[in-house]
């Protein structure tokens, strides 16, 4: 039996802001259970709902120092979905209305949590043969681990792997501060280990420090090799590329159903979709006040609105994309420039373009089951799961080829009749625009084919069975 701990500042249910907490909440229940404990430590966050806080049990608590200050440490656990969640709790740290607020503070409330978390194994009865980080949040742990966690024989042959979820974050601040709050020595802040660029880089603690690096899809591995990606740290990324892997990130097949999904109007499978999928597009007409046809090509856009995401190039050709055979949903906050972008399109052209700028799970999952296609034009993606969830719910990815995108949608070929979506190569408005019109005339005038286009879709399988058998690989090589 192999036990593995997943060390992360967020998971579903509990508390999400990105793919991070899908990951996080979701995989660990998808792997053989005879053959691994899996179990997930977050901190306990003022902020996540009641009715879980209500669940919790308290197991345990104690003071650590933090440099030189002395803090509290509780620990609460509970089951969720048969997984066994741990819980850090310290009020001064994890208060407020969200998981993270300026970056000063959460470097020092991550220092606190990465010691805590190890220092609280003994005491949880729970010893893990891996550790399992995720993101700059916990790339400290990997460090700590080789530096005063490794005496006793408790911590003595314990491995830890480094997830980076998004490259772009890495949780850098200022050194001195750094090494007052984390009471690292001084040899640990030279430009092989936490320093870069004068500054102290927690993600590249861990990166240097971790048995093994994985990243969340194959391309995006090899993606961050390289300059334009690889945020400052592709020679690192290039040093370890033997102990790099990419792995694919799944979606919970259950919570992503068409066939029993509570949140949409009419439920269609991959054989009925042709007769009931355009019944929820009908539906999201109406409640969204666009014009009602059923015949008319939906386009959706569920995202942060930001530049990652490829909102420059939309705003670019925003005016060609809304014509008068299209209509555009979109759903999501960000930017503000973007979101007032959507907001003055959809004042312009009331009846094909509905801005809804908030997030809410309901309204996503009526975007992917009632849209014909889905656009993520992205600059990067480590992974991305829209496209995912888009493929599920039979709705057409239009993506670039980049990332997790590249790996997951495999673009159509009318000649082979082959493919799952549309995608498009350069970083480039117009390029996005004749892919978008491209998948629009197959649309209109090759239903058959988009149809095909759609079943092939619907039959892949992105659910976390495919990326635990991987993981388990990766885990037996340590």
């Amino acid at each position: 039996m192999k036990n593995v701990l997943f060390i992360a500042s967020e998971a579903v249910p509990f508390i999400k802001t990105g793919g991070l907490a899908d990951v996080a909440g979701s995989l660990p229940k998808y792997f053989d259970k005879t053959k691994y404990d899996v179990r997930v430590m977050i901190p306990n966050y003022k902020c996540i709902p009641q009715k879980y806080k209500d669940q919790m049990h308290f197991v345990t608590s104690f003071y650590m120092d933090l440099a030189w200050r002395s803090q509290y440490v509780g620990v609460l656990e509970m089951k969720y979905d048969g997984v066994q969640f741990y819980f850090i709790d310290n009020e001064y740290y994890f208060n407020g209305f969200k998981p993270y607020g300026y970056i000063h503070e959460d470097i020092e409330k991550f220092a606190f949590f990465s010691k805590a978390s190890l220092s609280a194994l003994p005491l949880i009865n729970f010893k893990p043969d891996i550790i399992h980080c995720h993101d700059w949040q916990t790339g400290l742990i990997p460090v700590y681990m080789k530096e005063r966690f490794h005496e006793g024989d408790f911590f003595r042959d314990m491995k830890s792997i480094m997830t980076i979820h998004n490259l772009k974050f890495q949780g850098i601040w200022d050194m001195k501060a750094v090494k007052d709050i984390t009471g690292l020595p001084d040899s640990y802040f030279t430009s092989d280990k936490l320093e870069a660029f004068g500054d102290a880089n927690y993600l590249k603690g861990g990166i240097v420090y971790a048995d093994k690096v994985t990243t969340v899809s194959n391309s995006y591995a090899e993606e961050i090799k390289t300059p334009f990606y690889g945020e400052k740290l592709d020679g690192l990324m290039r040093a370890r590329s033997n102990d790099l892997v990419g792995i694919v990130n799944g979606i919970d097949y259950e919570e992503f159903n068409p066939e029993t999904d509570k949140r949409i109007v009419r439920n269609y499978n991959q054989v009925t979709f042709r007769k009931e999928k355009y019944k929820n597009k009908i539906a999201l007409q109406k409640e969204l006040g666009l014009d009602v046809d059923q015949k008319r090509f939906m386009i959706g856009i569920v995202s942060r609105l930001t530049d990652q995401k490829g909102f420059d190039l939309i705003a670019y050709v925003m005016d060609e994309l809304c014509a008068e055979d299209v209509q555009l949903v979109i759903l999501g906050t960000g930017e503000e420039r973007y979101e007032n972008m959507f907001r003055h399109f959809d004042w312009k052209y009331n009846n094909r373009v509905s801005a809804n700028i908030y997030y809410s799970e309901d309204m996503s999952h009526k975007v992917y089951a009632a849209c014909d296609a889905f656009l993520m034009p992205s600059l990067f993606e480590p992974c991305g799961l829209s496209q995912l969830m888009s493929l599920r719910y039979g709705t057409v990815p239009i993506v670039r080829e980049t990332g997790g995108l590249k790996d997951t949608v495999q673009a159509y070929n009318e000649y082979e009749g082959t493919g799952t979506g549309f995608s498009f190569a350069n970083y480039n408005a117009h390029e996005m625009l004749g892919i978008v019109n491209y998948a629009k005339s197959i649309f209109y005038n090759k239903k058959r084919e988009w149809n095909k286009i759609v079943d092939r879709g619907m039959l892949t399988d992105f659910s976390w069975n495919s990326s635990a058998a991987k993981y388990e690989e990766l885990y037996d090589s340590l």
